[in-house]
């Protein structure tokens, strides 16, 4: 099992410290809320979407989570824009896959996401370090006029 010094480690602090763009965008496109009812850590997120709505052009983050869940939503502001839709879906998907399933991390540019594998061993911070992505798949979905699918907080 990971010692907390692993999950809390300098590289967490200094992301967690350094959210990019925080605030809210003055005409998203859409919309997007996650919270995670153990902790207490909420994520919601506007975007804006290129015209065919397959690339995000623009993102805002409003973050009040824990160190984990700041991390993550640090690491998506950075990387986001200019990022395809189908891509930050399967960033998310092996983000889960990472956690819950043992996984291989993210590789690329999201490779920094790799920061937070050790807390697939902590199943109740899982919910937490993912909320920013359940934030952006709902904003994709209230732009595309869509509803997203709900999950279960872990």
């Amino acid at each position: 099992m990971a010692e907390l010094d692993d999950i809390y480690n300098t590289k967490i602090l200094e992301l967690a410290a350094a959210i990019p763009r925080a605030g809210r965008l003055d005409s998203p496109a859409g919309h997007g809320e996650a919270h995670s009812k153990l902790c207490g850590s909420t994520v919601s997120v506007d975007i804006n979407l290129d015209p065919a709505g397959e690339v995000i052009t623009d993102f805002a983050q409003n973050v009040k989570a824990c160190l984990l869940g700041q991390a993550s939503a640090s690491i998506a502001g950075r990387e986001i824009v200019g990022t395809s839709v189908a891509e930050i879906d399967e960033v998310a998907a092996v983000m889960r896959r990472m956690l819950k399933e043992n996984g291989p991390p993210p590789t690329g540019r999201w490779s920094d996401l790799g920061l937070l594998q050790p807390v697939r061993d902590y199943r109740h911070r899982h919910a937490s370090t993912l909320l920013v992505f359940d934030a952006i798949e709902r904003a994709v979905a209230n732009a595309r006029g869509q509803t997203a699918p709900e999950r279960r907080a872990v």
